[in-house]
């Protein structure tokens, strides 16, 4: 029996007028998602422990099966292990986004966040504006480490954890009562404007009609993880396929192979194909029991607060991700269990994200049964199956129940 957990970041969402009263989820067309519920059951998961903060880096070690109480550091140190930054028992992390401001203002105090991705820029571009940053900031305190698209890394020698806003939770809000309370990193994020506004790469993202990428945003401290060994913990032999550093860097601390597909970027227009055939690949010719496919584009749409945008995401992930999956493991003659669910909602009414459960739909190839309902928030919310804690969920995957 081979298993799957396929993750559709941020894809749960609320009722949506433009769409008739529909989430993005129940409006998308989507076909594999729908036929693998009916032969197979949906429910609700509740991914994130009530209190905690609603992320990416809680939700989705509870979908893995470490309990975030006990496991969660913060969500930055586990991006730096993906990026490969060896940090110290005293160093604290932080995510360091390269996000777009507001330019019209006086004061860095009175601007607002426009976009938290910069458009989504490319790595290439944001590797050259935050060596800038480097070469002007960068002390034997605090260090900066590229990593993927808008998302890198700062880390703070003898640092302190401490509260920081992420930038995704206050889009168009003026950001002067959200900056760091601690002085150094304030004035770095300040000087940071200064270094970044008028650099050539943001000149010519202006001429392109792109926002510019204009200053630093730190959040996300935390401290070295400790993860125990996925495969000691589970006896099932892992591996991950993300494009982000967060979900690379759960794999690399829970000691699961990070599988690398070309052109998968984090995006909506990224390498779905590829993270299909992957999966196939590691799970029939490379002797894996367990793969674990995340999907961050459902979750990016949702910060952008793009109806259209999100449903195609879905679409996408339907179509161009889970179907050649399916169809990949039947023509091997392979038995599966998977699940497929989102690791918390990104509702586009707020952009950003929810403690509120999720659905998830549970597929067995070796007990299809016959349901006349479809994979979506409200249908699973009516069948009263209920996971209350979802770092059991992988569990009852891996139970064959």
């Amino acid at each position: 029996m081979k298993y799957l957990v396929i993750l559709g970041d941020g894809m749960a969402d609320r009722p949506i007028e433009s769409l008739g009263g529909k989430t993005p989820l129940a409006y998308g067309d989507t076909p594999m998602m729908d036929e693998l519920a009916a032969k197979g059951e949906i429910g609700m998961v509740h991914t994130v422990p009530d209190g905690m903060k609603p992320g990416s880096d809680t939700a989705n070690l509870s979908v893995l099966g470490y309990n975030p109480r006990k496991y969660y550091s913060g969500r930055s140190p586990l991006e730096a292990l993906s990026i490969g930054v060896p940090m110290k028992d005293t160093d604290i992390a932080l995510r360091c986004n390269i996000v777009t401001l507001s330019e019209e203002e006086d004061t860095y105090e009175e601007r607002r966040i426009i976009d938290h991705s910069s458009d989504e820029i490319s790595t290439e571009d944001a590797a050259v504006l935050l060596d800038a940053v480097r070469k002007e900031l960068e002390t034997d305190t605090f260090r900066f480490y590229v990593g993927t698209s808008y998302r890198h890394l700062l880390i703070w020698d003898k640092g302190q954890v401490v509260e920081l806003v992420q930038p995704h939770d206050v889009l168009g809000q003026k950001i002067g009562d959200k900056l760091p309370e601690n002085r150094e990193l304030r004035e770095m994020m300040k000087k940071s404007y200064d270094i970044l506004v008028n650099h050539p790469i943001n000149a010519e993202r202006r001429k392109k009609g792109l926002k510019p990428a204009n200053s630093c945003w730190f959040w996300g401290a935390g401290t070295k993880p400790a993860l125990s060994g996925f495969e000691e913990k589970t006896k099932k032999k892992g591996a991950m396929i993300s494009a982000v550093d967060l979900l690379k860097g759960i794999a690399v601390g829970s000691s699961m192979k990070v599988v690398t597909v070309e052109g998968a970027n984090g995006g909506l227009h990224t390498n779905y194909e590829g993270k299909a055939k992957a999966a196939v690949d590691v799970l029939t010719k490379e002797g894996y029991d367990f793969v674990y496919v995340h999907l961050e584009a459902p979750d990016e749409m949702g910060h952008q607060g793009s109806v259209e945008r999100k449903v195609a995401a879905i679409e996408n992930l339907d179509k161009r991700l889970i179907r050649p999956i399916v169809e990949g493991l039947r023509e091997a003659g392979e038995d599966f269990r998977m699940v497929i669910l989102p690791d918390h909602p990104t509702p586009i009414c707020i952009r950003t994200h929810t403690g509120d459960s999720v659905p998830y739909l549970l597929y067995d190839s070796t007990k299809e049964q016959s349901h006349s309902w479809a994979y979506n928030e409200e249908e699973a919310g009516k069948t009263e199956n209920f996971v209350a804690e979802g770092h059991t969920l992988i569990d009852y995957l891996f139970s064959g129940k």
